[in-house]
């Protein structure tokens, strides 16, 4: 038995009301899940409020578990969405706390790491553009879910998976074209 059959068994066990089940699967997944944050947000501690979220909202969510596509992929879903959805969060609160001052310039690449301003650059665009093409287009590009897999996962066809990752490429590389010049 792999690793990965563990947690499908963990997370089966859960989503049938286990709760010994349910607690060993958060303890097991946290680190990936930490980790896939990361990937998305710059800063550690944004992260790991993510992930907090994310853990959260799959203790919350799992006796909707359908099995329809693996665990790992339906964490992976959960994980972008808590991701994004803390990104959000983090800029509202910034827009209230600053009282209405402007958010500040994009950052300055000599006192931002290149991969923190792409990847702050990168969700103003994804949260620019529709939900299920920013969904399917960082299931593929951020978390590198196969095409198959996003399609199981969001249960639709995967030539319309495809397409929608096409137009959320094409509008995210004309969003990051005119911030950039």
């Amino acid at each position: 038995m792999t690793l990965a059959d563990g947690i499908d068994d963990l997370a089966g066990a859960a989503a049938r009301g286990d709760s010994a089940a349910l607690d060993a699967l958060l303890t097991a997944i946290r680190p990936e899940v930490l980790r896939l944050c990361g990937r998305l947000l710059p800063n550690r501690e944004d992260a790991e409020e993510a992930c907090q979220d994310a853990l959260l909202a799959v203790a919350r969510g799992i006796g909707r578990f359908e099995g329809r596509a693996s665990f790992h992929t339906w964490l992976y879903r959960v994980t972008a969405n808590r991701a994004r959805s803390t990104y959000r969060g983090l800029r509202r609160r910034w827009l209230v706390e600053a009282g209405g001052v402007p958010l500040p310039d994009p950052p300055d690449p000599r006192r931002t790491s290149v991969v923190a301003g792409t990847r702050l650059d990168l969700l103003e665009a994804l949260d620019a553009i529709r939900p299920e093409l920013a969904e399917a287009l960082t299931l593929r590009d951020v978390l590198d879910l196969g095409y198959r897999e996003i399609a199981d996962l969001l249960g639709l066809p995967e030539g319309t998976v495809k397409s929608r990752i096409h137009e959320a490429r094409r509008q995210v590389r004309q969003r990051l074209t005119d911030a950039g010049g």
